[in-house]
This record gives C-alpha cells, structure tokens and sequence, in this order.
C-alpha cells in the first residue's frame, strides 16, 4: 500500500475503532453544542483543504510544460506544498469533522433512523473518497506518473463544491428536502459556475497560445528584417 494512502487511511481507522466508545458515552447537556461547534470548524477546515489541494494540483501539472530548471524548482515546491497542506491542515480538518460528528450522533441517535441522515453519510462516504483519492493523485504527481491533465484537474476540483451544497441543504432541510425549482436553480447555479471555470481556464489558455505565436511571427520578421538589411 503507498505510504501516501496510511496517511489518510490511519486516522479513519482510529475513528472508526473509537465509535463504539463514543456511542456508549452519556454525555452532559453541553456536548451537543461543543460537538456542533467543533464539527463546524472541522468541515470548515476540511473543505479548505481539499478546495486548494486540488488547485495545486492544477498547478503542480501546468508546472510540467516549462524549461527544465524552472519546471523542477517548480515541481518540488508545488509537492511540498501539496504535502504540508494534506497532511497538517485537510486531513487534520477530516479527523475532527468526523469525530465531532460521531460525537453528534451519540447525543442524538435518533438521527441514525432518519432518511436524511442517511443521505448524508453517504454524501459523507463520497466525500471520504475524494480525499483519498487525492492523495493518490498526489503520489503520482510527485512521482511523474499522473494521467490527469490540468483541464481534467479543474473539473475535479469542483466537485466538493457539489457535495457541500448538498450536505448543507441536508442539513438544513433535513426530511423537509426541497425538490422543486428552487433546488434545481441551486444545481443548476453551481454546473454552470463550473462551466465558467471550465470556459474561462480554456479562454486563458487559447490566449496565451495566440500571443505566443504572435511573438514568435513578430520575432520571425525582426530577424528578417535585419537579415535583408545585413545583405543589402
């Protein structure tokens, strides 16, 4: 198994052999509200992370297209940013959001036998394996053996924007899930923010391409020139 992988397997392997402990606990009255705060930070926390990990992702790939001393200097600080990031802020930020809301659920268990809890643990599931697989996309950035170009990396990146809003409404609708045209406008809102991003990345890109070739034409006729005036 990479070593990469311990790294985010082993704290979702200590919160899953703690559950049980957490669960048979008889809380006081506050630990809901102490629960609830510290679940907040650590979705918070958590989200920051994966939202820019992926982008220096982006970064680490468009890296690769550069001269040889600029591409290497650039490649070991993206991996070492990307490491630092994962290892001290997401995975640490994943650590607390789901322990506090396992601590949620033993002061509320009745939530375990509701639909929109569900719904949630399994919104909850995806995201879990979008951060493991980002470190896998790290691995193989920092070994040179990533098949994701920068465009593919950019779609990726908004997905975790997708699965908050939906863990958010959840939340917040609970079993009262909107399903009308508030909802889709919402979906709608957040594919077409993505899209822009999409459009504007591939606009950016075709621009850099153009004023390239345009240098390239404009230095082309200055050495023209100046051969038509040596000869003459």
């Amino acid at each position: 198994m990479p070593s990469s992988w311990v790294v985010t397997t082993a704290p979702l392997i200590s919160i899953a052999s703690l559950t049980p402990t957490l669960l048979a606990i008889s809380w006081p009255p506050s630990a809901y509200l102490w629960f609830k705060t510290l679940h907040v930070v650590g979705v918070v926390v958590w989200f920051a992370g994966l939202f820019y990990l992926v982008r220096l992702f982006i970064y680490h790939r468009e890296a690769e297209t550069l001269e040889a001393p600029l591409r290497e200097a650039f490649e070991t600080q993206y991996g070492l940013m990307e490491r630092r990031l994962a290892n001290i802020i997401t995975t640490p930020g994943m650590v607390v959001a789901v322990t506090m809301a396992i601590g949620l659920l033993s002061v509320q268990p009745a939530w375990l036998h509701q639909g929109w809890m569900h719904a949630k643990l399994a919104v909850v599931a995806l995201l879990l394996a979008y951060h493991v697989f980002c470190y896998r996309i790290m691995g193989q950035l920092q070994r040179g053996t990533c098949l994701w170009g920068a465009r593919q990396l950019r779609a990726l990146n908004e997905l975790p924007t997708l699965l908050l809003v939906m863990v958010v409404m959840l939340v917040v609708f609970k079993n009262q899930f909107p399903t009308g045209a508030a909802t889709w406008f919402l979906v709608a809102l957040v594919i077409a923010m993505a899209a822009s991003i999409q459009f504007y990345a591939r606009w950016r890109r075709l621009r850099s391409e153009k004023e390239a070739e345009t240098a390239r034409m404009a230095a082309v006729m200055v050495s023209e020139a100046e051969g038509s005036g040596a000869a003459g």
